[in-house]
């Protein structure tokens, strides 16, 4: 009996501990809930050219710290914004969901949330549901279905083809890829596929392996889609020997096709012997190039004289960098890569010119690849600094302009009737001045190379900075401006100016220019045709939109229009120009800025955008 008591006491007491604890527990929680403090996180989602993406699912990790559960949610609108309410201030991660784009994380802690309790976060997705495909054949084997070829886009991601010859590699963003093919008993191939080669997200690569090779790693097929030369002059490097024709910002060479090992230096744009230590042991060859650049030029009477402006480093007189330049004709039966002008050695520290005699291929455009030899095996480190590829009717000397004949209506251009007459015609017919990647005077090979593919101005127009140096990477788009109080007025002289020749003909012969300024001070522009015969009409838009905008002295237009940028690309100024009296001709296409009034300020024009249709 007085043990069934004691059991019966004892059982009393784990009962009331337990129920002690349990209401302890509560109490605790429902002081947490209590004193917890709850705010909002909002921001905007864009893609990687700062455009706002609807229908992204923007959710809260599950912390137990959230006040609904599961985490709020929210879904961005037309302006990729968003806002999630009743987020309690602590750590979270806020995660980004959307078909086709890569999931995006961010972690959010207490110091984000301001004294409103409003945290402001931004993210940027990656569309990633593009893919490369394509089909391998064996040029040798009467271009048969090649199964086994290894296909890569970088070290650790790479497909095999199949036995019909074909592969796909998916699940890629949107970006620019260099795809190598490669099986044993064959010569590897390289490939790029650019932003522009997507089409729906689809970007085709074939390769046709077993085939002669002409320049290292490139077919005579390959060679059929080299980039094109459209205009007389390439600079490199960034030193300001005679500003502003030679300042940092007009180095554009480095966005030219390059094969091998190059490096953009103050000095030019480098070709190097390839040196890694699996590189150490390769043979001399003084008949294919070890690095070089390349790309296809119509060779004219106006400038079949090519003139190389060139310096070394790692180089001295008794082991010499080794170079040269071939062209390949690929309209020949067996295209070979000739050497034009012999195999050149330097060791000069000093720029020199050489001079290269295209008139045997005249009437012709033919591929022109530049490049070094290596002359030794082992460590063999050698550079060719290429300062200048010019063309023109005869050598260029020094750090000036291209010589020629000054078109005299254009006095102060540094125009020359053979450049008007040799600009080849450009193929694509859309551009754009927003550069997806940014860049400064320390770092901006990689803004520069982002360049290429995406119908960039600054990569696909030739560029004359006559008086002043342009803003290169603003967001709202490439700038080019005037000098401020000590600039000059004249509406005849540009400060500088881009230009690019087009076949005018129907469907390809209204142009839409989209643009802006920067000040209450008006902008004076003009956008002026030249024919090859070299007739000379500054044009009116037929129409325009802009917050002020009127015609100006000798051509030119003034307006004022401060709105548009990378997120409202619908409120920038167009003014639209009909090109048709110039069907059936080749017309070289001017955008100039002007110092049209004194006003002590820089005037700049915005190139957003430029559409011919």
């Amino acid at each position: 009996m007085e043990l069934t008591k004691m059991r019966n006491f004892f059982s009393f007491i784990a009962v009331l501990l337990c129920m002690v604890f349990m209401f302890g527990s509560c109490t605790d929680d429902v002081s947490d809930n209590e004193s917890m403090i709850y705010g909002k996180v909002k921001g905007v989602v864009t893609d990687v050219s700062s455009m706002p993406i609807e229908g992204v699912t923007v959710v809260v990790d599950e912390s137990g710290l959230n006040a609904t559960e599961g985490g709020p949610t929210a879904v961005t609108d037309s302006k990729g914004e968003f806002i999630l309410e009743n987020v309690s201030i602590g750590t979270h991660i806020i995660t980004f969901k959307k078909n086709d784009y890569q999931t995006v994380s961010i972690t959010v802690v207490p110091g984000k949330f301001n004294s409103e309790n409003v945290a402001n976060i931004s993210a940027v997705m990656q569309y990633a549901a593009a893919e490369i495909r394509g089909t391998v054949t064996d040029a040798s084997n009467a271009d048969s279905p090649l199964s086994g070829v290894k296909v890569s886009i970088s070290p650790t991601v790479s497909v095999l083809t199949d036995d019909n010859g074909t592969y796909v590699i998916d699940n890629l963003p949107l970006s620019d890829y260099t795809v190598t093919f490669a099986k044993d008993g064959f010569t590897s191939i390289t490939k790029n596929v650019t932003i522009a080669d997507f089409n729906d997200g689809i970007a085709v690569a074939d390769a046709r392996m077993g085939a002669t090779e002409i320049l290292r790693g490139l077919t005579a097929e390959d060679l059929q889609n080299a980039e094109k030369w459209y205009y007389n002059e390439y600079r490199g490097g960034r030193n300001s020997e005679q500003y502003p024709h030679w300042d940092w910002a007009c180095d554009y060479m480095c966005t030219l096709d390059f094969c091998g090992d190059w490096e953009e230096q103050n000095e030019g744009t480098t070709l190097r012997i390839r040196n890694d230590e699996s590189d150490r042991q390769n043979p001399a060859d003084l008949e294919m190039f070890d690095s070089f650049v390349f790309g296809s030029k119509l060779i004219t009477s106006d400038n079949n004289i090519m003139t190389l402006q060139v310096r070394t480093h790692n180089a001295d007189n008794d082991a010499p960098t080794t170079f040269g330049v071939q062209v390949v004709d690929l309209s020949e039966s067996t295209p070979m890569a000739q050497l034009i002008g012999g195999i050149k050695t330097l060791a000069s520290e000093d720029y020199v010119s050489f001079d290269f005699d295209l008139s045997a291929y005249i009437g012709k455009e033919v591929i022109i690849a530049i490049g070094t030899f290596r002359a030794q095996t082992g460590d063999y480190w050698k550079q060719l600094v290429l300062r200048r590829i010019a063309f023109a009717k005869e050598k260029v000397e020094g750090w000036g302009w291209l010589p020629g004949t000054k078109i005299a209506a254009l006095d102060g251009w540094e125009m020359t009737e053979e450049m008007v007459r040799s600009t080849m015609p450009q193929t694509k017919s859309s551009f754009t001045g927003i550069s997806s990647v940014t860049g400064d005077r320390d770092n901006y090979v990689d803004a520069y190379r982002a360049w290429r593919g995406t119908g960039h101005f600054a990569a696909e127009w030739s560029f004359m900075p006559v008086q002043k140096d342009p803003e290169v990477f603003p967001s709202e788009g490439y700038l080019i401006k005037t000098k401020g109080s000590d600039a000059q007025v004249s509406t005849t002289k540009p400060q500088s100016y881009f230009y690019a020749k087009f076949s005018i003909a129907d469907g390809s012969n209204k142009l839409k220019f989209s643009t802006r300024n920067f000040s209450d001070n008006p902008t004076f522009f003009k956008i002026t045709a030249i024919t090859e015969d070299i007739n000379i009409k500054h044009l009116s838009p037929v129409s325009h939109i802009a917050n002020s905008a009127s015609s100006d002295n000798d051509g030119c237009w003034k307006f004022v229009h401060q709105d548009g940028g990378a997120g409202s690309p619908d409120k920038y100024a167009t003014f639209e120009y009909d090109l048709s009296e110039f069907n059936g001709q080749d017309v070289l296409i001017a955008i100039g800025v002007y110092k049209g009034e004194s006003n002590g300020d820089e005037n700049k024009l915005v190139l957003h955008s430029l559409t011919l249709e």
